[in-house]
């Protein structure tokens, strides 16, 4: 019999909870070899073992890494490319909403800072690793929420007008507008990138909303789809037989969707690229 080929390597950012830890379940059901990365360790090991007892005989493994610190994105780089000589699949999933304005470790906005700024590092400092492996894929959690939002690039870090919600939303504006800006990098056929909308899903991001809107978010989340559903499109973008009509897309429901205005300024995205570059030091 022909040898059988090494299964592909996925890493799942966020994936101690909620739509990570179900995207990772979706992704070892197909064979792949996932790593699982948290902020916590005791809950990253929990949502390990929750996964090998619906997937038996999987073996995914874990890495921690906290995304309000640059140095700790770099040290799970590090980390990734020392114990693996393909990565496949990157799956920028890890995402928070904070309840009032705090600063990140390196002294940013902490929505922009862990929405965007993290996997846009970890993304760039994996990229050579994933280009090696092609065909490989990025795949960015972003969100409806971009819609009828603004970014600028030089105030996005300190906001002056700090409001959780609306900075969540430019922080998925910035991942739409990344995506954008990494495709236009990259080979369809070698790195395919794109992002989606899960979908309103009954996940904690929302509980830290704010006084009001959380308790709002968590009475309608026993009404919302669940975090399985919300995995759906994110495990369909990185497994799907032929991604390239997705390279540079928004995709919603497995559809290419199109995104607001803002998010299709390709010179907005440029200059995002540019300072987010020169913030986390690439």
């Amino acid at each position: 019999m022909p040898p059988q080929p090494a299964p592909k390597t996925a890493i799942v950012t966020g994936a101690s909870a909620g739509i990570g830890r179900a995207t990772a379940l979706g992704l070892v059901r197909t064979g792949m070899r996932v790593v699982l990365v948290g902020r916590d360790r005791a809950r990253t090991k929990a949502a390990q073992q929750w996964i090998e007892t619906r997937a038996p005989g999987a073996a995914p493994d874990i890495a921690i890494a906290d995304f309000a610190c640059l140095a700790d994105v770099r040290a799970l780089a590090d980390n990734l490319l020392a114990r693996h000589e393909r990565i496949d699949v990157l799956v920028n999933n890890a995402g928070l909403i904070a309840p009032r304005y705090t600063e990140s470790a390196d002294g940013y906005e902490l929505i922009m800072a862990v929405n965007h700024l993290a996997p846009f590092l970890l993304t760039n400092l994996l990229l050579e690793r994933l280009t090696a492996s092609a065909p490989a894929r990025v795949v960015t959690v972003a969100s409806v929420a971009h819609r009828a939002e603004t970014l600028d690039p030089a105030t996005m870090t300190r906001p002056p007008d700090w409001d959780a919600l609306s900075v969540y939303g430019r922080s998925k504006l910035a991942n739409i507008l990344f995506t954008r800006a990494l495709a236009r990098r990259t080979e369809v056929r070698v790195v395919t990138v794109s992002c989606l909308h899960p979908g309103v899903v009954g996940t904690d991001i929302g509980n830290r909303s704010g006084r009001v809107k959380g308790l709002a978010w968590r009475l309608a989340k026993p009404f919302m789809p669940g975090s399985d559903k919300g995995a759906e499109t994110s495990i369909f973008l990185a497994t799907t037989p032929d991604p390239t009509p997705f390279h540079g897309a928004y995709v919603v429901k497995k559809t290419v969707a199109e995104p607001d205005t803002a998010a299709r300024d390709d010179a907005l995205g440029e200059a995002l690229w540019q300072e987010s570059a020169r913030l986390v030091g690439l």
